[in-house]
């Protein structure tokens, strides 16, 4: 495979966030409308200056109530991408690739939703409506034997990894401490000063086995919003480019939304090998060449996958290679020093890339010392996507 014409010639040059809540008290649409303009002030551009924006499928906020409400005008490109927090990094390829066409001078990507308070994911998918499509069918297969939730259908996989390659609950502990460690010293993290020891995660309750409380991320209000533009035009703007090294997407043989149980085995996720393969690839870089990562921690055996899947450790080995502080801030392999998703906030990953740009910019609160390159990824277990984000060469 060749090198996606966009990188290394694309940039993200703002960021922009609400703050995280158990409970707005605002709209979704307000919630979005906040972050984007902060955003787009972030990047030192206009809301006029804005032609393009990018969002899920599965977000409530049209892009042209967002456009009309911050007086953004005239819209050249909108898109949105399916499989919840699997299009994360998705958005940002999107901008990416329209920027780099010229279809748009700066694209928005944002994601914005009271997920707390309001349409709570995890409560599981026994209360859909009866319609008759796709993914009601494909439900049927699971609902009737009690696989209603996505920590249940995590779990499922995750025993059999577990029970394979030998990893333990303690094992998955070991992140969740991690991410709540690099919580409890970043202010803007909904578990700011609350970090937990292993014996917290051990003794947290149930929720499917192997998962404890513990395990699984949390139910957040807030937005996250996100500005692309070519590195060229980044060169005018206030803050350094964050250059787009490689930006990829990816669905493997057998996909299915977090239930691929008829694959040959369970103990990878193809999607996540598709999109390292083209990271790598199409950045000329590697494991060995990441300072860090921002891993998509919605469930703790899933960062072990990503690790395996990313090449940062062979198959079966993740459970060895984050012991030690390995993954903690001063660590080998710094992950998610802002807490992640199990401890500053769940947005559906777009936190996560929020993140990245802060490290490469060199002022995130929980700094990596010279940090020079990072990949990110979206969702697990659905198809997914990801990101290797770097100085400007």
């Amino acid at each position: 495979m060749s090198a996606h014409s966009f990188a290394g010639e694309t940039a993200i040059v703002g960021i922009g966030a609400t703050e995280f809540s158990k409970d707005s008290g605002r709209s979704e649409l307000r919630l979005a409308v906040e972050a984007v303009k902060a955003a787009i002030a972030d990047a030192g551009i206009k809301p006029s200056d804005v032609g393009g924006m990018v969002t899920y499928s599965s977000d409530t906020n049209p892009d042209v109530d967002i456009a009309r409400s911050l007086g953004i005008g005239d819209l050249t490109f909108f898109s949105r991408i399916h499989y919840g927090g699997g299009a994360a990094c998705g958005t940002v390829q999107q901008a990416a690739l329209a920027v780099h066409a010229g279809v748009a001078d700066y694209v928005v990507c944002y994601r914005a939703f009271n997920e707390r308070s309001g349409n709570r994911f995890g409560a599981g998918v026994q209360g859909r409506a009866p319609m008759p499509n796709a993914e009601n069918a494909h439900l049927a297969s699971y609902i009737p034997v009690g696989l209603l939730t996505p920590a249940s259908w995590v779990a499922l996989a995750a025993q059999r990894y577990m029970h394979v390659n030998g990893a333990t609950s303690e094992d998955l502990g070991v992140i969740a401490v991690a991410d709540r460690k690099h919580a409890a010293t970043n202010p803007k993290a909904w578990f700011y000063e609350q970090p937990i020891t292993l014996e917290d995660h051990q003794n947290s309750r149930w929720i499917v086995e192997p998962l404890h409380l513990l395990d699984c991320c949390q139910e957040t209000d807030g937005a996250q919003a996100i500005v692309v533009t070519t590195k060229e035009r980044a060169k005018d703007l206030p803050h350094a480019p964050v250059v787009i090294q490689a930006a990829a997407q990816g669905s493997g043989a057998g996909q299915d939304m977090m239930t691929s149980y008829y694959r040959d085995d369970l103990l990878g996720l193809p999607e996540m090998s598709v999109v390292a393969r083209q990271l790598w690839e199409s950045s000329g870089m590697g494991p060995d060449d990441m300072d860090a990562a921002i891993l998509y921690d919605h469930f703790t055996p899933y960062v072990l996958y990503q690790l395996e899947e990313l090449g940062f450790c062979k198959k079966g080995e993740a459970k060895d290679f984050i012991k030690g502080g390995r993954i903690e801030l001063g660590g080998d392999l710094p992950i998610n020093m802002h807490g992640g998703q199990l401890g500053e906030a769940y947005l559906h990953g777009m936190n996560g890339i929020a993140e990245a740009v802060r490290q490469v910019r060199g002022h995130a609160v929980n700094q990596v010392d010279g940090l020079e390159r990072i990949v990110v990824t979206a969702g697990t277990g659905v198809p997914t996507s990801g990101l290797v984000l770097s100085h400007d060469a």
